[in-house]
């Protein structure tokens, strides 16, 4: 019985790959639930040929190395849940608090966006585990502060480069932070509850400050600075979390 729940756990990870992968490739693009397109053409893939992973038969567009980089990282991931299941969460609301982040992050990064409908279903995912891990108090105030916090940051980074830009004559087309970010850091909250927020948000900020310097050393090595330069801050904000949460 053993060796097949193990099977079990790695078809749970083939899974969250699968659901996570697909959920990128379709709500950026098509905002609902629907076959997945080819991003070069626009043609629909059979759900054989997407399950397969094959490139667009119209066009020939090769599937994106994060198609095979979340497949195989969920399946070590589930099996790692299983293996040392966090003390907070237990295994099934840590596998799926886990597949929900993932949506977030890998669309994050490849779109710089966190769609509304996805924070919604966060809202109320968060809500559920924030209640069962902290009660009621402790998981509203989290999530009251995770929002507010990260709203002055929003409002105080957007004014502050908007300032700096026109100082220098130069024209801002993207900001640090986004209004999604403002969410995710509410539900964030929530589940971390007060005063488990504040860990969460100050290791978030750290890690965020911590890739700014690198890609700004980066970028004066190879002399392409370029002044604020926008980065995803979505897998920042739930590393921090996952840190206090998956311990």
């Amino acid at each position: 019985m053993q060796a097949v729940w193990w099977v079990i756990v790695a078809c749970l990870g083939v899974f969250a790959g699968y659901l996570i992968n697909y959920l990128a490739d379709v709500l950026p693009y098509h905002r609902k639930i629907c076959l997945p397109t080819c991003p070069g053409c626009g043609n629909p893939f059979s759900i054989i040929q997407y399950m397969q992973g094959k490139s667009c038969s119209s066009c020939g567009m090769k599937r994106p190395v994060r198609f095979w980089v979340v497949a195989v990282l969920f399946i070590t991931k589930t099996i790692w849940l299983q293996l040392y299941p966090p003390d907070r969460l237990g295994f099934w609301p840590g596998f799926v608090l886990l597949a929900y982040l993932g949506v977030v992050v890998v669309i994050d990064i490849e779109h710089r966006l966190i769609l509304h409908p996805v924070s919604l279903v966060g809202v109320v995912f968060g809500a559920a585990i924030g209640y069962w891990l902290h009660g009621f108090l402790p998981t509203l105030g989290g999530g009251a502060v995770g929002f507010l916090a990260m709203l002055l940051l929003y409002f105080l980074g957007d004014r502050f480069a908007r300032l700096v830009a026109r100082m220098r004559g130069q024209v801002l087309d993207e900001v640090a932070l986004g209004f999604g970010d403002v969410n995710l850091a509410g539900i964030l909250g929530l589940i971390l509850g007060w005063p488990g927020i504040l860990a969460g948000l100050g290791a978030a900020i750290l890690l965020g400050g911590a890739a700014s310097l690198i890609l700004i050393a980066g970028q004066l090595v190879l002399r392409q600075y370029k002044p604020f330069t926008a980065i995803p801050y979505a897998p920042f904000l739930v590393l921090g979390s996952v840190i206090f949460l998956y311990r």
